[in-house]
């Protein structure tokens, strides 16, 4: 790597937009231990730029579920601390995509991402996203900005070409760390052939499991996963010639997520696509719950250190 940019790698690890997600608490939220509002002060904590939080996390308590008086006080909050807000729902179907803006709007969030879920042949299911994101365009001059994930079940070429026919100028990809494992598809290739459209990111590790012709994946502690950790991150600061093209890294520490294999070394040209539910944790047994739940609330705050302690190696490397 040349000065110059050992230089601007440096400057982009010390300013780096490090987000606290949602899923990082995910059993905390579903036992309803760590709310919305909570989030806010644990990203404050350390320091952090803002939050990444799914409309349902958080249960009973979730901004699915608040009031508009409690969304106006989440905003405050989160304005108190200079937080900024990024809203996550897991499809791109017309109402889901609704309620999200309408989230959004309420929280004084800056983003929405989404992502499709549906089962059929790869073209049917290519072509409904289609719709969706035709749907979704109306909204391009609202104030958001958009972002859609890659999860688990398409390639990175048919992600970027649906964001490019898009047309939209808001319309960007958030790059999951592991996600592209269960698309039969390897980190960096995969990241390379998303990178000119990537402006957001979830970190996390994983260890890869090969499932016959493909791969699922199981998320673990960041640092013992089987993942590229260090190189993802560092291409992914240096996308971006003048100013960084990622703004923001969201910390996303899920240990003990599974999913399979969705795409294989065998699939035709037009695979089936077969349904999936939403990213899911298995909980703890009932004796158990209160451990894992502080050994979850100890890994987050591990994840953070480490991606700091990795950008400070990128500072410091001369």
């Amino acid at each position: 790597m040349e000065n110059s940019d050992k230089k601007r790698l440096a400057e982009r690890a010390r300013n780096i937009p490090l987000y606290l997600h949602a899923y990082a608490f995910h059993l905390n939220m579903r036992y309803e231990r760590v709310l919305p509002a909570d989030l806010l002060d644990i990203a404050h904590q350390q320091k952090l730029n803002g939050v990444k939080i799914h409309v349902e996390d958080g249960e009973t308590k979730s901004l699915q579920k608040l009031s508009n008086p409690q969304l106006q006080q989440f905003k405050e909050k989160a304005q108190a601390y200079n937080l900024d807000i990024h809203i996550e729902t897991s499809a791109s179907d017309k109402a889901t995509l609704d309620d999200a803006i309408r989230i959004a709007r309420a929280t004084g969030a800056t983003s929405v991402r989404f992502y499709p879920r549906y089962e059929g042949y790869l073209n049917d299911v290519l072509d409904k996203i289609a719709s969706d994101i035709a749907y979704l365009s109306r909204f391009d001059d609202c104030g958001l900005t958009f972002t859609l994930e890659q999860h688990e079940d398409l390639q990175g070429h048919e992600l970027v070409t649906l964001v490019k026919n898009s047309g939209m100028k808001n319309l960007s990809i958030l790059f999951d760390f592991g996600n592209m494992i269960n698309a039969n598809e390897q980190p960096l290739a995969a990241l390379e052939v998303m990178a000119p459209l990537i402006t957001q990111v979830h970190i996390k590790d994983a260890l890869i499991i090969k499932e016959g012709k493909g791969w699922g994946h199981q998320a673990c502690r960041t640092g013992y996963g089987d993942l590229p950790i260090e190189e993802m991150l560092k291409s992914l600061l240096m996308l971006g010639e003048d100013t960084p093209q990622v703004t923001s890294f969201g910390l996303e520490e899920e240990v003990e997520y599974y999913a399979p294999a969705f795409r294989f070394e065998d699939e035709e040209n037009n695979p089936w696509i077969p349904w999936r539910n939403a990213s899911y944790t298995p909980l703890p047994e009932s004796t158990l719950v209160d451990a894992r739940l502080a050994e979850e609330k100890n890994h987050a705050i591990s994840q953070i250190h480490y991606i700091r302690n990795l950008c400070d190696k990128f500072i410091n490397s001369r």
